[in-house]
């Protein structure tokens, strides 16, 4: 199952209607994209510190997905579908979709707009 950044946010708070969705879930895969975002909002955080901790525990334990060029094929192929469509979605989300379609991997988040990516298996809490 791959972390959209509001999946990580999610299961590094300790919000309970995600871990009470995906307390099935041993294995997590996190996108390089969402690490980014993520370790971008904690420049903010009051809880800084706690959570680079928790994030630094999570890159050991858990699977980081990198961009290939094979994932480039995808991203682009995700990116004409969403503008023939005329919904285009955050290029992030678009590059976090096309890890989770290159990988069959279903995707954790509570941001709509990935419906909007055919094929995609999206999973809210």
């Amino acid at each position: 199952m791959i972390l959209d950044t509001n999946g990580l946010s999610a299961l590094l708070q300790a919000n309970r209607a995600f871990l009470a969705r995906f307390a099935q879930v041993y294995q997590w895969s996190i996108p390089v994209p969402v690490l980014g975002e993520y370790r971008f909002g904690l420049l903010r955080s009051r809880l800084r510190s706690r959570l680079e901790t928790a994030v630094d525990e999570l890159e050991r334990t858990e699977e980081i997905l990198v961009a290939t060029s094979r994932t480039a094929r995808v991203y682009a192929q995700i990116r004409e579908e969403l503008r023939i469509k005329g919904k285009p979605i955050p290029v992030n989300d678009q590059w976090i979709a096309a890890l989770a379609r290159e990988h069959g991997l279903p995707v954790a988040t509570n941001d709509p707009h990935f419906g909007e990516v055919d094929g995609l298996d999206v999973r809210g809490w």
